[in-house]
């Protein structure tokens, strides 16, 4: 039997890409019996008489997976962050990376909108920039509108799956355009009554990028929970902190009150950024208040 990439998810339809083309396909009922649900990015074995009649038959193992957006097989995630409209924040950055930290999800940080700043806030961007390639991160500036940044963003598109993730309203779509003008995807301003984007993507969808790379434009969303991570995990999920655990005195050390904590140091002689270590400290302090799992 032929098999294929699922590139969209659509009204309980899989648009599979085969080496035959693009073949629209129905999940067979042995999946929801196994509680499998196949996901974009999925490798799959299929059967089909046409193009608009197949069954996936399998879903073949996966190396990673997102809850939101549900999306399987990530080589890296475009975390899309403006600077303004809506405003930045390291915070809700900082969730999202350990969420792709946790799913061992190779990140790249796009902050959009740098043409909207004013010169005196550039610098504080800069500065952001700079503690995140500190930690090891990839960090590019841009806009869509001047396509600052543009050339330094697509070679990092090229030959692989790429998710573009953020809140709504921060670019994302606009992005693609301006890599891909010929895309045309829906964008949408601002609300001012609610500080937020409305969504424009409705559903996940991987779209042919550059040579040979495949990105997933989708839905916009502003939360995220950490429903999987236990606390002594997160230590993981923040680099630097990881990195400087290894010379603390306790090794279960959580670095809040233990003595002789190698984090508490480095944040007090200035090798971690104050802000990501009291970011640290509220997610582990909402990791340990969540309902225990049954």
């Amino acid at each position: 039997m032929p098999e294929g990439k699922i590139i969209k998810a659509l009204s309980g339809f899989y648009y599979v890409l085969g080496e035959e083309g693009v073949v629209q396909c129905r999940g067979r009922g042995v999946f929801r019996k196994n509680k499998v649900t196949p996901l974009v990015g999925d490798e799959v074995v299929f059967q089909a008489e046409n193009v608009t009649d197949g069954y996936i038959m399998e879903v073949k193992d996966r190396k990673n997976e997102l809850i939101r957006p549900p999306i399987a097989n990530v080589d890296q995630a475009i975390l899309v962050f403006s600077a303004v409209e809506p405003e930045f924040s390291t915070a809700l950055l900082d969730r999202f990376l350990v969420l792709v930290e946790y799913n061992q999800i190779q990140p790249l940080i796009c902050i959009t909108k740098m043409d909207l700043l004013e010169d005196n806030r550039r610098y504080q961007f800069e500065q952001y920039a700079t503690d995140y390639r500190k930690v090891g991160y990839d960090v590019i500036l841009t806009s869509a509108k001047t396509l600052f940044g543009m050339v330094e963003l697509e070679p990092y598109l090229d030959g692989k799956i790429s998710v573009f993730a953020g809140q709504s309203g921060v670019g994302k779509s606009s992005l693609l355009n301006a890599i891909r003008p010929e895309l045309e995807l829906k964008t949408s301003g601002i609300s001012h009554h609610l500080g937020r984007g409305r969504h424009t993507t409705r559903h996940v969808e991987l779209i042919k990028i550059g040579k040979n790379g495949l990105v997933a434009d989708t839905p916009g969303f502003s939360s995220l929970e950490f429903t999987e991570i236990e606390p002594e995990e997160l230590n993981f999920c923040l680099p630097e902190i990881s990195t400087h655990s290894e010379n603390c005195k306790f090794r279960a050390c959580l670095h809040l009150s233990e003595p002789k904590c190698a984090v508490k140091m480095a944040v007090d002689q200035g090798e971690i950024p104050h802000y990501r270590y009291e970011h640290y400290k509220n997610f582990l302090q909402e990791i340990k208040d969540r309902k225990p799992r049954y």
